[in-house]
């Protein structure tokens, strides 16, 4: 390969310049473009008059729409929307609009700008354009917050459904959730699984939505809902701590007061279950992008990263813990569990 390669020099156009198709669906999804052109096709008029929108500058970001096959324009410049765009609606089952939206956000989308900031200072970006950590950010706007919940909700639904499947729940009578936001996990696993009881540990911003996910669900009777602070301490009684998406948002040492806390509420015979992607020791042009995506959205965004296997048995060690199991991946984003019991004593005992 040349410095002059045509194909080359195409390929890296379409990475750089992929903030475009990016702002694109942002605005399609936030203009609610999806779920008028459901039913029917529209002119670009007939939806600048829904949106409250200039309609030649509409026009143009349908056919922006268009070139990358979100919707298909017909004749007398009518657009409809086409199978890759429907799940950008609101109402559809598996729909992306939710996880989508709160990294839209301006204060996000403005961190990734300084991207090059948190790559020189190992700062998250987030702290330097809004003043604050990326969850200060998210509870300072209830509207931004309620879509940040929404988004977690949907990206751990089919991790849920996978994990209370595929993992084996015999002896557990109390799972507790740490940092489980609105209980979304833990109404699955409650709701497949008859005979167990929950507790869910959050922020009191957490878990606000929690008591009607729960009522939703019809485990409320099931569940207790434990509004606090993880770093100080857990409640004490379960049978497996389950902590999905809560470490890679957090330094080593924050990581550990996690899992120390976790290890001095439970018993000898009381497990941690970590669900997380786990990152591989070498990454490639095969590695799912959806790890180096994550990861790097870590960097602007929080002080944690993805970790490797290695990394997750050292964190545990220093908390006591010891790894004793890695599953097979659940849900389709890469993420695994992580099985961990307390580390072994001096003179045996566990």
């Amino acid at each position: 390969m040349t410095i002059s390669d045509p194909m080359a020099a195409a390929h890296l156009y379409r990475l750089a310049f992929g903030f475009i198709p990016a702002q694109m669906i942002h605005a399609a999804a936030r203009l609610r473009l999806p779920d008028l052109l459901a039913e029917r096709s529209l002119t670009t008029g007939e939806l600048a008059d829904l949106t409250g929108t200039h309609a030649p500058s509409l026009r143009r970001l349908m056919r922006g729409l268009a070139s990358i096959g979100l919707v298909e324009e017909g004749e007398g410049g009518a657009f409809r929307l086409t199978p890759a765009g429907a799940p950008l609606r609101s109402d559809v089952p598996g729909s992306v609009r939710p996880m989508l939206m709160p990294y839209f956000d301006e204060g996000i989308w403005a961190s990734w700008g300084r991207f090059l900031d948190s790559v020189r200072t190992g700062r998250p970006a987030v702290e330097s354009v809004t003043g604050g950590s990326v969850f200060d950010h998210f509870a300072a706007d209830p509207e931004l917050a309620a879509e940040f919940n929404a988004a977690m909700a949907v990206s751990g639904g089919a991790e849920a459904w996978s994990l209370a499947q595929s993992f084996d729940f015999t002896g557990v009578r109390t799972v507790v959730d740490i940092g489980g936001g609105s209980g979304a996990l833990l109404a699955v696993l409650l709701g497949h699984h008859r005979g167990l009881r929950g507790i869910l540990v959050d922020t009191p911003a957490g878990v606000s939505d929690a008591p009607a996910a729960f009522a939703a669900a019809g485990v409320a009777d099931r569940c207790e809902i434990t509004a606090g602070d993880f770093f100080t301490s857990v409640p004490g009684g379960g049978d497996l701590y389950v902590i999905k998406s809560v470490l890679h948002d957090w330094d080593d040492e924050e990581c550990v007061r996690i899992l120390r806390n976790c290890r001095r509420a439970m018993d000898s015979t009381g497990r941690v279950l970590i669900v997380e992607v786990i990152a591989p020791a070498v990454v490639n042009p095969t590695t799912d992008p959806f790890l180096t995506a994550s990861d790097l959205n870590l960097l602007v965004l929080t002080r944690g990263r993805e970790r490797t296997q290695e990394e997750f048995a050292h964190l545990l060690k220093e908390a006591g813990l010891r790894l004793t199991g890695v599953g097979d991946p659940v849900g389709f984003n890469g993420y695994r569990t992580i099985e961990a019991r307390p580390a072994a004593v001096e003179g045996g005992a566990a």
